[in-house]
């Protein structure tokens, strides 16, 4: 059974490598914008599909004092005002069952992914309230979680969608980011992403991948030297898609900046991911 389907003008699933990228959080208007239009234009010149991210709230965020973002009102306006002026889909992260329809409608008619968190992969309510909505849904794979457990969270999705009025067939995808063993240190096992495609398409983020959660004084730190070499893995094992988080300044970013791609990187990753892509038979 093909599980591909398409948000907007992004195949998923269909042989074409596609782009989910932007900061970790929304800063602030203006920087949300200037960032993906430039990623906009990049990824437009390598004529890969582009989904702009960014998250309205981090609601894990280490410490109760850390920057968690505009909240999902004024969250949603600027992605909302971004998907129009673009014409690009963008995603965002939930974190309780209520802000679904809540995000949903405070988006409107514009093209955008519902990302469960990998904290909350496991949270049936959650999974059920964004199925409702009626979108596509990003469902990262808990730290915690073997890769072959995560079909329960596929099945939630895809059962719920089955019931509903529309009787469209959901559109679920997972990412992998990363599995932990404590020590504030991630592993990534590539065997995780065939498995993973059994079920649904599959995206690999190459930076939460490289993060070192709460390793330096409460806050989460990251080796964004090694964003290329795992890249590169996971699109030669056959992902679906690429998630990045890219930053202009990563060194002033207010969230995730010790493991966020700067910027003038993206393009010459890019064109080395694709090359992967195509010599791997895509």
């Amino acid at each position: 059974m093909s599980h591909s389907f398409e948000i907007g003008t992004v195949p998923v699933g269909r042989g074409k490598l596609f782009l989910i990228a932007g900061p970790c959080v929304i800063e602030s208007e203006t920087h949300a914008r200037t960032m993906a239009d430039a990623i906009q234009r990049i990824a437009a010149d390598l004529h890969i599909p582009y989904i702009f991210k960014a998250s309205y709230d981090k609601a894990n965020r280490t410490s109760i004092r850390s920057f968690r973002g505009p909240g999902l009102i004024e969250g949603a306006r600027i992605l909302r005002s971004i998907a129009q002026s673009t014409g690009l889909p963008i995603l965002t992260d939930v974190h309780t069952p209520e802000d679904c329809l809540r995000l949903s409608k405070a988006l409107g008619d514009v093209e955008a992914v519902i990302q469960i968190p990998a904290f909350l992969c496991r949270q049936t309510d959650l999974l059920i309230a964004a199925a409702h909505t009626g979108r596509a849904i990003n469902i990262k794979k808990g730290q915690f979680v073997a890769p072959a457990d995560m079909h329960h969270a596929v099945d939630k999705v895809r059962e719920t969608a089955a019931t509903l009025s529309s009787g469209k067939p959901a559109r679920v995808f997972l990412t992998e980011r990363g599995a932990s063993f404590g020590y504030n240190n991630l592993v990534v096992d590539m065997r995780s992403l065939p498995v993973m495609r059994r079920y649904a398409p599959v995206v690999f983020d190459a930076t939460h991948s490289v993060q070192t959660p709460s390793a330096a004084n409460g806050v989460s730190g990251g080796q964004p030297e090694f964003i290329p070499v795992l890249a590169r893995a996971a699109v030669a094992a056959g992902v679906d898609g690429i998630f990045l988080e890219v930053h202009d300044d990563p060194t002033h970013a207010k969230s995730d900046g010790a493991n966020a791609l700067r910027l003038d990187k993206l393009k010459p990753l890019l064109e080395k991911l694709l090359a992967v892509h195509h010599a791997a038979g895509s």
